[in-house]
């Protein structure tokens, strides 16, 4: 469509400055011919476009020139970059951010796209609050007031204090140099160093944040996902991991292999089931896991976690058993 074509044009030359016609009529696919037409256009429509002659000439804006679109502003516009999950706009503060910033959108339309355009929403429905057996999945929820400071102090470059409450711990106040966020299965995580060691932080368990004024210590750019796939390659081999054979049935294979560490070895039995390796962060993190499929799957090794197993289903049975 010329729509595109025309917005596209804009983009490239606010991208790189000044284009030859012959490079953007490369870059979007036309003759040069087009591209010339398609300039006349823009600049009968007010786009301030100037041609610069010579060897080294072409097409450029005007200093300064930007298109604004109807007052997005700076939470707006991340909402919209990470909108991609709407989960993570949620994890992250930016829910209500994200609803204003596609209301702005879809009134920047051109009025005969706006119906298709709300229509179309009506249409999709991405990470629902339940799976098909109406299973909750529950994102992290954090108070808006914690995330926003959280959020200035990761833009801004600024020093952060939160108060924090580690797994079986007393919360206490830690002062961090703010990397980055990022959002993992609907679970909101805070990169950070303290004391010039690596430290992630779960935002649900921040309490309180507040933005300090003085600026942090860390790298003006940060590739995250390298980051990240540093800090859970450390996460995965420290501790006291623990390394569990079982027998699965087959059907229930993700939903225990996703929440294990790593699967070291895997083949079917006899019987048609899954005969796997896992190894999984402790005794905790295994006891859950192996629970949630524990009449689906039978632990083969180590002993002391069948006994455990066992233990708990006796309980269980006990319980729930009808007099006589």
């Amino acid at each position: 469509m010329r729509a595109d074509r025309l917005v596209s044009l804009v983009l490239l030359l606010r991208r790189h400055g000044r284009l030859s016609g012959a490079t953007l009529a490369r870059e979007l696919e036309v003759s040069t011919r087009t591209v010339l037409r398609d300039i006349e256009a823009l600049s009968t429509a007010g786009v301030p476009i100037y041609a610069e002659r010579g060897r080294n000439g072409g097409f450029a804006l005007l200093p300064g020139f930007r298109t604004e679109l109807t007052g997005l502003n700076n939470d707006e516009a991340l909402a919209l970059l990470v909108s991609a999950s709407r989960r993570g706009a949620q994890v992250f503060g930016l829910g209500s951010a994200l609803a204003s910033a596609m209301l702005k959108v879809i009134d920047a339309l051109p009025e005969g796209q706006q119906a298709i355009a709300t229509r179309g929403v009506e249409r999709v429905l991405i990470d629902p609050d339940s799976d098909l057996l109406s299973r909750r999945t529950l994102a992290d929820e954090l108070p808006d007031s914690v995330a926003t400071e959280i959020r200035r102090a990761v833009f801004a470059g600024r020093r952060l204090r939160i108060r924090y409450v580690a797994l079986g711990q007393t919360p206490k106040w830690r002062t961090v140099e703010p990397i980055g966020l990022v959002t993992v299965r609907d679970q909101g995580y805070l990169l950070a160093t303290k004391s010039g060691e690596d430290r992630t932080y779960r935002l649900s368990r921040v309490l309180a944040a507040e933005e300090l004024s003085e600026p942090a210590t860390r790298p003006d750019r940060v590739d995250l996902d390298e980051a990240w796939k540093e800090r859970s390659a450390r996460f995965r081999t420290g501790g006291d991991q623990i390394v569990v054979q079982v027998l699965l049935d087959r059907k229930h294979r993700e939903e225990l292999v996703g929440a294990a560490l790593e699967i070291c070895a895997e083949d079917t039995d006899s019987g048609g089931r899954l005969r796997l390796q896992l190894i999984f962060q402790d005794l905790r993190h295994a006891e859950w896991a192996l629970w949630q499929v524990a009449s689906h799957s039978e632990v083969l090794a180590p002993q002391w976690l069948r006994s455990s197993l066992h233990d708990r289903a006796a309980a269980i049975a006990t319980l729930y058993s009808v007099p006589s």
